[in-house]
């Protein structure tokens, strides 16, 4: 596995278990819808929220929040439309990202809440 896709991975573990401590109940990681995919459903009381995790080695070439694309937003989007009609969810969206930069020396975790919203 490439170097980046095993830092990928760490950093989805560590989101996974850092909105676990926050009280967050996962359901789903890796969810996919056509060529989207969602890194991480969770549920907090009464609110839904899909996780955007971007883990990078150092913010050298700007913080890893800043790699999400207006385009992958859309399909983040679109994908939580179909998991919210898909499963009759009936509460509110949130779109959040964690930012992770994870290195020899650190671990740094910085979550995003209301990161992105649905246009109209």
């Amino acid at each position: 596995m490439e170097a980046k896709h095993i830092l990928g991975k760490k950093g989805e573990i560590t989101a996974k278990e850092y909105l676990l401590e926050k009280s967050y109940s996962i359901l789903e990681k890796n969810w996919r819808y056509l060529k989207a995919e969602i890194d991480l459903i969770a549920k907090k009381e009464d609110l839904i929220v899909f996780v955007e995790v971007k883990t990078r080695s150092s913010n050298n070439y700007g913080d890893p929040e800043s790699f999400v694309s207006d385009k992958q937003q859309k399909m983040i989007i679109n994908a939580a439309n179909e998991y919210i009609m898909k499963n009759d969810i009936e509460y509110e969206a949130r779109f959040d990202i964690i930012s992770i930069i994870i290195n020899n020396m650190t671990e740094d975790i910085k979550h995003i809440e209301g990161a992105f919203y649905p246009t109209l």
